[in-house]
């Protein structure tokens, strides 16, 4: 007999959309959220939700021939913060990269935040493009260059200073979905040092940084791969291993209506600077950038 699909309370789904508490009430009551009511509750199927936003981008109709107003793919501190702050109306899709391109390709989001090594780890980004975007009208956006590395508990207990150091007896370890760009940024250090990802002893398995981070913050795991901005809020110690390159793959008739262009216009501002730098890991100066263009 089929399981019924889990329902999500108002915290949890605000937790997962990368919105405010008071903003999904705002969805529910003037754009039509799906949504049930048992008890006095409100309780959400996530499915459910996640087939609204991709068709309505938060209930708001897109004009004809653009996608929704919704920004897919990796989870990014930086980012998170900056389509809060910046008011831009962009709702936030954030299951990993690969999900983000396959969307993106699509036309169910009008951006999408990647990470994709290419195999010599020369490049992000690119090469999947190529491949999957050619035809689509889009192009790639740098948006930020990022440390990624071991997030490890504070002293590093367990001594973990190399990728290969995650193969170690009784070193548990938190990984990211398959598809995330931090889930194949890790096949490939792992690959250049000859082991298998099948060596590690996987305690948890997460869907973005923060969860990650806090992972290793409460002890499930001993170590993770991540970005050093989800390090410094808990307290964990990092060890820096790659810089990679995130890029905003976005539809070109997305990018000149009102809420990219005011994502941007924050995004090139003192403040979003400041916090950049607070967060710590971060080189914003390409920020702009156009790094792939659809030649189709």
């Amino acid at each position: 007999m089929p399981t019924a699909p889990a329902r999500l309370t108002v915290a949890e789904i605000a937790r997962h959309l990368r919105l405010g508490t008071r903003k999904v009430y705002d969805l529910v009551a003037r754009k039509g959220l799906p949504h049930v009511r048992l008890g006095g509750k409100l309780l959400f199927e996530l499915d459910e939700v996640e087939r609204w936003l991709a068709q309505s981008a938060g209930g708001s109709a897109p004009r004809a021939g653009l996608p929704p107003a919704v920004i897919g793919g990796s989870h990014d501190p930086l980012l998170d913060w900056a389509v809060r702050e910046s008011r831009c109306g962009l709702a936030m899709l954030t299951q990993g990269s690969g999900d983000g391109l396959r969307r993106l390709a699509h036309g169910e989001v009008s951006a999408a935040l990647m990470h994709l090594p290419s195999a010599d780890l020369a490049d992000f980004n690119r090469a999947e493009a190529g491949e999957h975007l050619r035809g689509r009208n889009v192009a790639l956006v740098e948006w930020a260059r990022r440390e990624q590395g071991l997030l490890v508990r504070r002293g590093n207990p367990k001594k973990v200073r190399t990728v290969a150091d995650l193969a170690k007896k009784g070193v548990a370890v938190a990984a990211r979905q398959a598809g995330a760009g931090s889930a194949v940024l890790l096949e490939r250090l792992l690959a250049r040092e000859g082991l298998d990802r099948r060596r590690l002893r996987v305690s948890v398995t997460t869907m973005g940084e923060n969860d990650l981070a806090m992972a290793v913050k409460s002890g499930e795991a001993d170590a993770g791969l991540g970005a050093r901005a989800a390090a410094a809020p808990l307290g964990l110690d990092f060890v820096p291993l790659v810089v990679e390159r995130l890029d905003l793959g976005v539809s070109r008739a997305a990018w000149f209506e009102p809420p990219l262009r005011a994502l941007f216009a924050f995004a090139r501002g003192k403040h979003f600077a400041e916090h950049a730098r607070a967060l710590g890991g971060y080189d914003i100066s390409g920020l702009g950038a156009i790094t792939w263009n659809d030649p189709a």
